[in-house]
């Protein structure tokens, strides 16, 4: 059998379970995501076992380009998840962030959780601010030209990435986003056939 743990048995190995369960989330996030959507118990737990891996030390940590999963059930919240990330990375410092799937429904669904305030499902507090500062969430075609100051969201296909990628045209995302959009993007993927969404976190010196 393997002797390789999962993350969190690792992280309450080396950090201790009750320092992590005493971790109080950032206003960052607290404040800034809808009230109307109360927090669930088990994902005030991921955000705090997310906040113990990004702030802390501890063995096998990697310096840059941290890659995370997080496997949960339908229903269980993903989205929330990951606009209060997206929420806590701004506050350290990303802006630009990549959001793909398989599947043109989930984005449509997404864009409405992120960008729609009229919906009923809208993810965020009416107006999302850092201390005095106000911030737009907005869906941007590429990073290059984005605003620097705004919360900045390219929704793809996984299908649609590669051929942007691969196949450049005007206006749309290309390998220099990644080259040339500051020092770090934040990328989502959901996995829909295993309930997970994956988190990757890029960073440029």
């Amino acid at each position: 059998m393997s002797d390789v743990k999962p993350l969190y048995e690792l992280l309450q190995l080396e950090l201790g379970k009750k320092n992590i369960e005493k971790t109080e989330l950032p206003n960052c996030i607290a404040g800034n995501l809808n009230q109307v959507f109360p927090m669930r118990p088990y994902q005030q737990k991921a955000f705090q076992f997310f906040l113990n891996y990004w702030q802390e030390a501890f063995d096998g940590k990697p310096r840059q380009n941290h890659q995370l999963l997080f496997h949960m059930a339908t229903g269980s919240g993903k989205t929330l998840m990951m606009a209060g990330l997206i929420l806590y990375l701004y506050e350290q410092g990303f802006r630009n962030f990549l959001f793909f799937v398989n599947s043109k429904n989930i984005i449509n669904k997404t864009r409405d959780n992120f960008l729609n305030a009229q919906s009923g499902k809208y993810l965020f507090a009416e107006g999302v601010s850092f201390g005095d500062k106000r911030v737009t969430v907005r869906e941007v075609e590429n990073f290059q030209a984005a605003n620097q100051d705004d919360i900045n969201i390219v929704f793809s296909t996984i299908q649609g990435l590669h051929m942007s990628l691969n196949t450049p045209r005007e206006n749309s995302l290309t390998y220099d986003d990644f080259a040339s959009s500051g020092e770090s993007v934040g990328d989502f993927s959901r996995f829909p056939t295993w309930n997970s969404v994956g988190f990757d976190f890029y960073a440029w010196s």
